[in-house]
């Protein structure tokens, strides 16, 4: 027999239990103003179809869209975001996770210098400049590739880690393939244009994460608002974080594509990460980058339901050393809900009852259910806080009998 107990229902619910350790992060007013209205100059609702979201349907202009919470991966947004896309040089984020990996693994140091081909300095779009024949420091490449999107700075880097582009796209695909980008194939390091080279913008947001929870020791990078190499001084193309809006990552813009932009911003504690692309112009994609970001903070918020070890409930248990054991989460239970999500929440605890002795400590015995309106529901797995041992002959005889450990009453 299955049980469900609820814990919380409705705003009625929230005053009886006592037990819950609400984490309500302070709203800033940078985060709720941006939020409420479009950025200067932008309309207020634009003109296209909607995005899918938890709280209902929103309208971007963007063609593709993905905005997740960093540190629960809450959905807050989603538009074709598993759809193929042309990447163009949001590409560049997983060239960088590769040669920060060669960097953390200590084959590249940001001091060695490595050689400029021909190939590299006839590479064409967006440019870094380099000197046909020279070196240029892995230092310089990286800000050259991350600041100035420079696709001469990302050949220079792929020969010198792999010995060619091509080898270096292979790390690029068997990289993703470990990240779980089952939307993405990589023809080069750049973001060209390559009918065969695609990303979805879900996984454009998961290389943004990793990037970001991998190699916090380079995401700085990401911020710099210019650089200068070779008397060519270049400013970062991701006006968000020219505006402190956001502190990374990478813009990107083809003809097939469009203009894209995935951006992270941390606001009063709180990461988001956004990926948009297909808009038809750098002010189109600034202005639309900023509306989606401000809605995002101010729509919801990071709730913590329990910490890590404490109690949910007690479960009955049949034929064990002590007729119940306690139901705790494996880490603190953290998720990304409207604001308000209080008036219109039910949160219970499902599980078999009794369980059957034996139970082992860590054990997975149940689970603990949110429902929202017009949300799915959220179940995340409840384990054993200690083990129950199996009663013997005598004490499953007297057990039979109810004779047996009697509930501990709880407050």
């Amino acid at each position: 027999m299955r049980t469900r107990r609820f814990l919380l229902s409705g705003a009625a619910g929230l005053a009886v239990s006592t037990q819950f350790a609400f984490a309500r992060p302070r709203r800033g007013k940078a985060a709720a103003g941006a939020a409420s209205a479009a950025p200067s100059g932008a309309a207020s609702v634009p003109s296209a179809s909607p995005a899918t979201t938890p709280i209902g349907p929103l309208d971007t202009v963007a063609r593709w869209a993905c905005i997740i919470d960093f540190d629960t991966g809450a959905t807050l947004l989603e538009k074709a975001a598993d759809e193929h896309m042309p990447p163009s040089s949001l590409t560049k984020m997983m060239t960088a996770y590769v040669t920060f990996g060669m960097l953390r693994a200590g084959h590249l140091t940001l001091t060695q210098s490595l050689p400029v081909s021909e190939k590299a300095w006839r590479t064409q779009g967006s440019k870094m400049f380099v000197p046909l024949g020279q070196s240029v420091t892995v230092s310089d490449l990286i800000e050259g590739m991350v600041i100035q999107s420079g696709n001469d700075a990302c050949i220079v880097l792929a020969e010198g880690i792999a010995g060619s582009e091509e080898q270096f796209v292979n790390l690029m695909n068997q990289t993703a393939a470990k990240l779980g980008m089952t939307n993405t194939h990589f023809m080069n390091c750049t973001g060209l244009p390559n009918e065969s080279q695609y990303m979805s913008a879900r996984d454009v947001s998961r290389v943004a994460m990793h990037l970001i929870r991998d190699y916090p020791e380079f995401y700085h990078l990401f911020s710099a608002t210019e650089f200068t190499y070779n008397n060519i001084k270049q400013g970062n193309r991701n006006v968000l974080v020219d505006k402190g809006l956001a502190d990374g990552l990478k813009t990107g813009h083809t003809d097939a594509g469009g203009f894209g932009l995935c951006a992270s911003s941390k606001r009063d504690g709180r990461r988001i990460i956004m990926t948009i692309n297909g808009t038809s112009s750098m002010n189109e994609r600034a202005h639309e980058g900023e509306r989606l970001l401000g809605w995002a903070f101010a729509n919801f918020e990071n709730v913590t339901l329990f910490h890590h070890g404490q109690v949910v409930d007690h479960m009955p248990v049949y034929m064990g050393e002590a007729a119940e054991v306690a139901l705790v989460g494996t880490r603190d239970i953290v998720l990304t809900l409207p604001h308000g999500w209080q008036q219109r929440s039910r949160i219970s605890v499902e599980y078999p009852s009794p369980a059957i002795a034996p139970v082992m400590a860590g054990q997975t015995i149940g689970a603990l259910v949110l429902q929202n309106q017009g949300m799915p529901d959220i179940r995340l797995d409840l384990v054993a806080a200690n083990a129950v041992p199996r009663l013997g002959l005598v004490g499953r005889a007297l057990a039979r009998l109810g004779h047996g450990p009697k509930p501990v009453p709880h407050s």
